[in-house]
Formats: structure tokens, C-alpha cells, sequence
């Protein structure tokens, strides 16, 4: 699908995004594992938690939707039923590499697959931890999906530090910790996004700056209410498009202020961003509030290497605001930008070169400058939400018109972003 984009004059009013989606996996994977029934309220409903749903229905839950919330009933400890066909993650990363370290501790057999796309992403990264758990594990030839998992009498906890940060890598781990007796430690070199050990209460400590996670049988989830709070990525497109646009004010409700997924504010702010946070709340251990936006002259400044883990997916987005701030924007240490749902580096960099800007790629950054020289820009989304995201927030701020091909990969993440645009433009 080609989608048109019309230039906007102004952002004003008030949004109340959907749920966010990393916590919205989650939801449904702890209350898919507990005994009893769930109730999960403001459940993102994208393509990529539709795959995370489908996939624990095939295991033997039943997830129905009756109404302004989704009941979940689980199966218990070790209740999960054997799969009567390959699971299918779509094109979630997050669904593949966190199930994984539910399946890998199972007493059945199975097999995970996933779209062409999410087939090229690296898995060895989260089957190689489980093995140490003594888990057994068949990637592919290309140490991709589709993945097999076999049954285990070996299975025991371990001590594992993170040799990459990630959040998925740390997430499978700990959910599989959760199906033993003793206690398994996940070591973080880097803190990255914390919902896993919020939601099931882990342990935590700090050690010389590392952070330390313990979980064992005695973190198994139990069937409870969740609310999920609106997604902090989603709304990083209408912070910077409000930033961008002259006399613009935006509030965005109720979303995630987890301090793991802050970053954003924190970097747009350090670029001279009016951003304030009010009504500030918290719910089953996640902060949440408003955050007011308003428009802003920028200027670019380094980022740090310690907060990337914290912004790697907004980072599509921060890179529009770059373009229009003072000085040249730069990202490094963003390496992990080349294993998401396209190579983000290298999309970036193609779309910007198609402006006309300075654009220098690194193997794990970019940096971009210069003034833009084209127009009636054709931009390829590379099948990717976020790129196709950002750039239609850049053509909403530069150009009268402009198209943006396979734009309905958008549905991955927030299927009413233009709906939700156009609610609050002028």
C-alpha cells in the first residue's frame, strides 16, 4: 500500500494512545502461564501482540475479548499443551525471542516460525543461554527462526551475564527461570527496559554498577488485573511532531514513564524540547502520566552510549528531530539498529540520501546534515513501522505532498496512527 502525506500547519488538543506494547506482550504471556483468569485493560491491539495471542492459544488458552478488556484464562505451571502446528510469531520479535524461554522448558516438542522478515533476525543470541539452562534447542542453518524445541531432563538454573544489552535476551531467560526450583541470575552490564522483573517482582540488587536479577518457581505469576499504560514509543512520533510544527501544544494521557524507557524525553529535552510531565501515577508497579509537548527550537547534542539501550527504538524517530535542529545529528553505538524489523541504519540512511542530505553511516550509527535538496520524495518504508512512521511525520512538516510505500506495515505496532494524526492536526 502507497500512502499519501499531506503537509500539516499545526498540532493541538489532547491523545489517549493505545496500550504499550512491550508491556502488552507481556501481559498476555504472565497471565497465559498463571492458573485462573486475567483481565487485561487499554491491550494494544497490533498485529505484533495478535501473533503473541494466537501463538498461547494454540498452547491450550483461551483469550477472548468480550468487550473494553481481554480475559485471559491460563494453564498453570507447567499446564501449557503440546501445539498442534508450528507456532507463528508473524513478525514479532518480541513474541519469538520471549516464548522462546517458555517453550524451551516445556515437556513437549515444538516449533517456532515467523514471517520472511523476522526469519533473518538472530536467535543464536537467546539459544545459546538456554542451552546453559540445559534446555535443547535446533535453530536453522542461519542460527534463525524457525526454531525447534525438544523436551529436557537436564534442566537447571544458571548465573548469565548479558554479553549484549537486551531486553528480549534478558526477558527470555527470566521466564524461563520461572519453571525452576533454584533461583537463576541474569547480569546486566547495561540496564534495558525492566517490565519482565517489575511485573513477576524479582529480586534485584546492584553491584559496581551491574544489575542483578534473581527468579526461581517462587516468581511464577499468579492471575490478576492488568493496566497497561499507553505506549511511550508510539507517542515519541507525536512528541516530535509537536516539537517540530511552529505554535503547536500537544497532551498525551496516561502513558509509560517507566524510568527504562524515559530516554526520549530526557535526549529531546537536553535538545531544548518543552516537555512536561503531570498527573503522575502508578499501576501493578508501572509509573504512568502526561506528558505536554510543546513546539520548540532544537539543537543537536551527544548521546551518550549508556542511554541508547533505552532509546533503540525511538531512535527512527530521533533522527527527524536531528534533521531540523541546529548542528549535525549523530548516533553511535546503535549496533543492534541492524537486527530489527529492517536493517534501521541502512533505512534511515537510503531515505536521507534521497533528500539530498550529508548522510555518513557507521556500522553501528549515522550521522546526517546538510539541507535538504529534493522534493516529491518516493520513501520506502522497508516493511519497517517506525521508519514508515517517522518519515510521514517528516513529509507532514516539509512537504505538501508525499508518498510512503508499504505503509500498512504500520499496523505492527499502532494501526490507527493516521487516524490518530489526523485527530490532532490542522
Amino acid at each position: 500500500m502507497i500512502q499519501t502525506i499531506k503537509k500539516v500547519n499545526r498540532v493541538y488538543g489532547e491523545l489517549k494512545l493505545p496500550g504499550d506494547k512491550s508491556i502488552s506482550h507481556r501481559a498476555v504471556m504472565l497471565s497465559s502461564l498463571t492458573k485462573g483468569k486475567s483481565k487485561v485493560s487499554n491491550l494494544l491491539e497490533s498485529a505484533d501482540i495478535k501473533s503473541t495471542i494466537e501463538c498461547f492459544q494454540k498452547l491450550g488458552c483461551a483469550i477472548e475479548n468480550p468487550g473494553n478488556e481481554y480475559v485471559i484464562k491460563g494453564k498453570g505451571f507447567y499446564g501449557l499443551s503440546q501445539p498442534r502446528e508450528k507456532l507463528d510469531a508473524g513478525n514479532s520479535g518480541t513474541t519469538a525471542r520471549l516464548i522462546s524461554g517458555i517453550l524451551a522448558m516445556q515437556k513437549f516438542s515444538s516449533v517456532l516460525t515467523g514471517d520472511e522478515s523476522l526469519s533473518k533476525r538472530p536467535m543464536r543470541r537467546v539459544a545459546e543461554p538456554l542451552r546453559l539452562m540445559g534446555a535443547k534447542i535446533k535453530l536453522s542453518k542461519q542460527e534463525s527462526l524457525p526454531v525447534e524445541f525438544f523436551p529436557s531432563d537436564n534442566l537447571k538454573a544458571i548465573n548469565y551475564e548479558l554479553p549484549v544489552a537486551s531486553a528480549q535476551v534478558k526477558s527470555a531467560l527470566l521466564l524461563a527461570g520461572l519453571h525452576l526450583d533454584d533461583k537463576s541470575t541474569v547480569i546486566e552490564k547495561i540496564q534495558t527496559r525492566d517490565h519482565t522483573e517489575r511485573m513477576l517482582n524479582c529480586e534485584v540488587s546492584f553491584y559496581n554498577e551491574q544489575k542483578i536479577i534473581s527468579v526461581s518457581q517462587e516468581n511464577y505469576p499468579i492471575a490478576k488485573e492488568y493496566v497497561v499504560p499507553s505506549d511511550i514509543s508510539s507517542a515519541s512520533f507525536f512528541i516530535v511532531f509537536t516539537l517540530l510544527i511552529p505554535g503547536s501544544e500537544l497532551m498525551i494521557k496516561d502513558v509509560s514513564l517507566n524510568p527504562t524507557r524515559t530516554g526520549i524525553i530526557k535526549v529531546l529535552q537536553n535538545m531544548g524540547g518543552n516537555i512536561e510531565i503531570g498527573n503522575v501515577k502508578t499501576i501493578a508497579g508501572e509509573e504512568l502520566g502526561d506528558i505536554i509537548v510543546r513546539s520548540s527550537s532544537l539543537k543537536n547534542v551527544e548521546i551518550e552510549k549508556e542511554i541508547i539501550p533505552n532509546i533503540i527504538d525511538e531512535i527512527p524517530i530521533l533522527s527527524v528531530a536531528g534533521l531540523f535542529a541546529e548542528g549535525t545529528f549523530k548516533i553511535k553505538h546503535a549496533e543492534e539498529l541492524r537486527h530489527k524489523e529492517s536493517d534501521r541504519i541502512k533505512s534511515l540512511c537510503h531515505n536521507y540520501r534521497l533528500l539530498g542530505l550529508e548522510v555518513d553511516e557507521f556500522e553501528d550509527g549515522f550521522s546526517i546534515s546538510g539541507d535538504i535538496k529534493n522534493k516529491n520524495i518516493f520513501f520506502e518504508s522497508f516493511h519497517d513501522h517506525r521508519i514508515a512512521m517517522a518519515f510521514s511525520i517528516l513529509t507532514s512538516i516539509i512537504f505538501d505532498e508525499s508518498q510512503i510505500k508499504d505503509f500498512e506495515c504500520v499496523s505492527i505496532s499502532n494501526p490507527q496512527f493516521l487516524s490518530q494524526l489526523k485527530s490532532i492536526t490542522e
